[in-house]
């Protein structure tokens, strides 16, 4: 996957997205962006709910860890920025007429969060890490599909790299300033971990999910 993604409509500078590329052990297969592509409507929609809880996570962050102004700083950002992107969402599903229907999360942010360590620091560290994969894998996922989509959202999905790229970074840096120990060998774990959940098949379409049995 080239790590330079081009606006659609050539009037924004290429992002470089090769820290996330790095960072993760594995890109989304191919057979997860066919599924996207017919699949447009529950992609929006759940690509809606991942922005409400990616502000709700920050926020719930804001709350627990008050004692920690590197945290409060870049975290109260992100979640006005996670919010602005929900409400972006919402705005192009009711130009398409998309309902904003209730449907099932992924087993995807549930299955990373349960190994999260259960004492402090170590639990924070870890909430940070995952914070960091999920945002590397929303990132990539948009690059991949920016070049697929129609005019309109893919200049959406390419106005989103950035941001996505700064958050990642953020929780990762986070993450690194609180750890008391080095850090390489929890990421790998994690690393692992998030790989095999993008490739594990899945038997629902969903923005984090792994490629539908079907679609095998």
């Amino acid at each position: 996957m080239n790590s330079i993604v081009k606006s659609p409509s050539g009037n924004s500078k290429p992002i470089n997205i090769a820290p996330v590329l790095d960072f993760l052990a594995c890109q989304t297969p191919q057979a997860w962006i066919q599924t996207a592509l017919i699949n447009e409507e529950i992609m929006l929609v759940d690509h809606a709910n991942c922005e409400k809880k990616a502000a709700s996570t920050a926020l719930n962050l804001l709350y627990r860890y008050t004692e920690k102004p590197d945290l409060l700083d870049k975290l109260s950002r992100l979640a006005r920025e996670e919010l602005r992107h929900f409400e972006q969402v919402l705005v192009i599903m009711r130009k398409r007429n998309i309902d904003y229907a209730h449907i099932s999360p992924s087993r995807y942010a549930g299955e990373l969060r349960k190994s999260i360590a259960s004492n402090e620091p170590d639990k924070l560290v870890d909430i940070l890490i995952v914070g960091a994969f999920i945002e590397a894998r929303s990132c990539e996922r948009f690059a991949k599909l920016v070049p697929l989509l129609d005019q309109q959202l893919a200049h959406f999905y390419q106005s989103l790299l950035r941001s996505e790229a700064r958050h990642f970074q953020d929780y990762l840096d986070l993450a690194e300033s609180y750890a008391e120990y080095d850090l390489a060998p929890r990421i790998e774990f994690w690393r692992e971990k998030e790989a095999e959940l993008v490739l594990r098949t899945d038997t629902e379409f969903r923005f984090h999910s792994g490629p539908l049995i079907a679609a095998m």
